[in-house]
């Protein structure tokens, strides 16, 4: 089994938590919010985060507006929608839940905590 695999699993498995939790403190550009991706080492790339983005937008839990740039064309900024911002709250709960589990479980084991 590769490890990498599994890990990049986790990964995208997180990326849509993450992107609600970016907008739920701020309105965001894309590239903003890939930044933002990369700086806390959760690698993204446009190709993974437009479809996100539009697929959480086709199911009301995003909206964005244009923002007219000084630097070029407007900029689309997404902010969650009153839906996205109650789906944040149930995914807040799962994940207490599931970080609860995995560390009784580990402290239960016997994996390196590093």
């Amino acid at each position: 089994m590769d490890v990498n695999n599994v890990k990049s699993q986790m990964r995208k498995g997180m990326l849509e938590y993450c992107i609600l939790l970016l907008l739920h403190r701020e309105q965001a550009y894309a590239s903003d919010i890939i930044r933002k991706l990369k700086e806390a080492r959760l690698i993204v790339v446009e190709g993974t985060l437009y479809p996100l983005l539009t697929r959480l937008k086709n199911d009301d839990l995003l909206s964005y507006e244009w923002v007219e740039s000084t630097q070029g064309p407007p900029r689309k900024y997404y902010r969650l929608t009153e839906r996205g911002e109650a789906f944040l709250s149930e995914l807040e709960t799962s994940w207490r839940e599931l970080n609860e589990t995995v560390e009784q479980l580990r402290s239960q084991g016997t994996v390196n905590q590093a």
